[in-house]
């Protein structure tokens, strides 16, 4: 059969044509922005977040469970609480005397029950966060001590300590709340719709009257709300920085008269940060209006309804109670369940934070055992360490060393010298293994033997290290002694400090070993923190002693006498030092001088030529 088709027709026909082709091309569109979004890696970064958040939420699967139990147990009670007060209020209405009292004190057990059943669910909920929290923190710090040392200075420790602190506490407090949750408040819906609907359905209705707009605002805010994440995290680490700098700097901003200005720059921080925070609140504000006014209406809209419902004999006074109990029921559960969507995603904006640390390059323990049986070998005779051609540049870019070569042996104080920035605390850092070299090698030796092993984190166990400025922790002299020998006796301590000089003033002090130290050594000089810093290496006994500008502030009779004590130490030990000073060279073996690049061994003749220019 044929059909003619009118011109009108046929216009008609091409506009739904290309109506049809905008909305092809606009869904095309939009599935090629959300495969960008894909390919971006955000849901891939997104499930692995969730994974990670997972890998904690098992282990404590047993109070999960406790914990979920209790709260789908509150929701029955408050189920069966809505069912007692319609009975009790149709009792009332009914004048029905005889169960008044009987129904009443039912209604009473029931509501303690509840509170009982809140209470506990409260505690556990309290116990398993902080457990949760122990166990995160506990776990990150210690990463955070083994992450690759180059990789981690790329963040600011007062970032460090937000990711550490604020960050891995939101895990702990998230990984209770949100699943047990999401599982409680969707049975609290389910069950309080289905007694809706069982009794009355066409209060399911009024019900589900602000549920569009609902949803249609947590999108909004759910947007604003990873942004908002995203933002907060960073201003709160860049205030933890600021202020972690300027408290461990208060000598300087008060000789330079930097007070008011510092206290400027706080203000700017803080309007920063209240700005963008009134910016979300705002926008929460407004959502909270609409959805209350939202609920409402709802509410109004349901109270006329059940005033109709009773007018009209449909229902009865406590059969209208109970809908109203469970309209708010209903409402309270879906907005419950659309508040962890934002939850979901200041979860795993934490877990993204904290990974980004974890997953860094990791220094590699693995070679302990064979380390540990190597220093046992070689404890009478010694350790030698050989730095053979490296080649080190840093991540930047800038070439430190091309075809670098040194050795100390036991017993043996070897110097590494010039100009700031030439290279010798990095030198110090590629020997600890801090930082891997780029090519050659650094070996450990035992004594004059071939016995060898290379040099991995593992092997510090060989050394001990004396770096730049106060390296004392707050507590007593003999606490940061034990620090690195936790066994050592009084006398072990009182010795040392002989060695390093510093028992001169120690044995002065009212409590001698037990004398409190402040943070960052307060309380002592520079040149005695120094002294303090070096007799704790010493303490260690170990094989191998570094010692960075670790005497700069001591004056040059207390230095010389210092690396005396270390030469005539029967103990066979390897030293190598920095320095500025060349006044000690002469009691050096060996001295390196660190230029172009390379460690030239410098003659008699260039040593006192260098004595002489100083």
């Amino acid at each position: 059969m044929l059909y003619s088709i009118h011109r009108n027709d046929w216009l008609f026909i091409q506009h739904l044509d290309g109506g049809f082709k905008v909305s092809e091309r606009h869904m095309k569109e939009r599935l090629a922005f959300y495969w960008g979004r894909i390919r971006a890696g955000r849901l891939k970064d997104f499930i692995a977040q969730t994974k990670w958040i997972y890998s904690y939420a098992r282990r404590y699967w047993l109070p999960m469970i406790f914990y979920t139990a209790l709260g789908l147990t509150g929701t029955v009670v408050s189920l069966l609480s809505s069912l007692v007060s319609r009975d009790l209020v149709d009792i009332i209405t009914g004048h029905e005397t005889g169960v008044v009292v009987q129904t009443f004190c039912f209604m009473i057990g029931l509501n303690i029950g509840n509170t009982i059943v809140s209470m506990i669910s409260n505690y556990a909920s309290e116990w398993i966060s902080m457990k949760v929290d122990a166990e995160i923190k506990s776990e990150i710090f210690e990463k955070i001590l083994v992450t690759d040392w180059e990789s981690l200075t790329n963040y600011h420790t007062g970032d460090l300590l937000t990711r550490w602190s604020s960050d891995a506490s939101q895990i702990s407090s998230g990984v209770l709340s949100f699943i047990p949750n999401a599982i409680i408040y969707a049975f609290r819906f389910i069950s309080a719709f289905a007694m809706v609907v069982y009794y009355d359905w066409t209060f399911a209705v009024f019900a589900f009257m602000g549920m569009p707009v609902s949803l249609l605002l947590s999108r909004k805010l759910m947007r604003r709300m990873v942004n908002n994440n995203k933002r907060s995290a960073a201003m709160n680490a860049k205030m933890s920085g600021f202020n972690q700098e300027s408290f461990s700097n208060i000598q300087t901003i008060k000789a330079f008269g930097l007070i008011s200005l510092y206290v400027q720059y706080l203000k700017d921080l803080q309007k920063e940060y209240i700005d963008m925070r009134l910016d979300f609140q705002r926008m929460s504000v407004w959502t909270s209006l609409l959805l209350t006014t939202v609920g409402l209406v709802v509410s109004y809209a349901s109270y006329g309804w059940g005033i109709y419902r009773v007018w009209s004999g449909a229902i009865s006074y406590g059969t209208m109670t109970m809908f109203l109990s469970l309209s708010g029921t209903l409402t309270g559960a879906l907005s419950n369940l659309t508040s962890l969507v934002p939850s979901a995603i200041s979860l795993t904006t934490s877990a993204g934070r904290l990974m980004d640390i974890i997953e860094m390059p990791r220094e590699d323990y693995s070679n302990a055992p064979e380390v540990q049986a190597f220093l046992e070998r070689h404890r009478e005779d010694g350790i030698r360490v050989c730095a053979d051609h490296i080649y080190y540049a840093y991540q930047t870019g800038t070439q430190v060393f091309e075809d670098a070569s040194f050795c100390a042996k036991p017993h043996e104080i070897v110097a590494l010298v010039g100009p700031s920035g030439e290279g010798k605390t990095t030198m110090l850092r590629l020997v600890l293994a801090l930082m891997p070299v780029k090519a050659g090698s650094l070996t450990l030796y035992g004594g004059e033997t071939l016995d060898a092993i290379p040099m991995t984190p593992a092997a510090r166990m060989m050394f001990s290290y004396v770096p730049q400025g106060n390296t004392m922790f707050s507590g007593t002299i003999a606490g940061n002694m034990r620090n690195v020998k936790t066994d050592a006796t009084d006398e072990e301590i009182i010795e040392a400090l002989k060695l390093a000089c510093a028992w001169d003033f120690v044995e002065k002090l009212p409590d001698g070993i037990y004398s409190e130290i402040k943070e960052r050594g307060g309380g002592f000089s520079e040149g005695q923190a120094q002294r303090l810093s070096i007799a704790r290496a010493l303490l260690r006994k170990s094989p191998i002693l570094l010692l960075d500008e670790a005497t700069s502030a001591l004056d040059v009779a207390t230095e010389r006498h210092l690396l005396r004590n270390i030469m005539s130490d029967k103990y066979p030990r390897t030293c190598i030092v920095t320095t500025h000073r060349p006044t000690v060279l002469t009691i050096c073996n060996r001295v390196y001088a660190i230029r172009n690049r390379r460690c030239e061994v410098l003659d008699g003749e260039a040593v006192e030529q260098m004595i002489h220019d100083f």
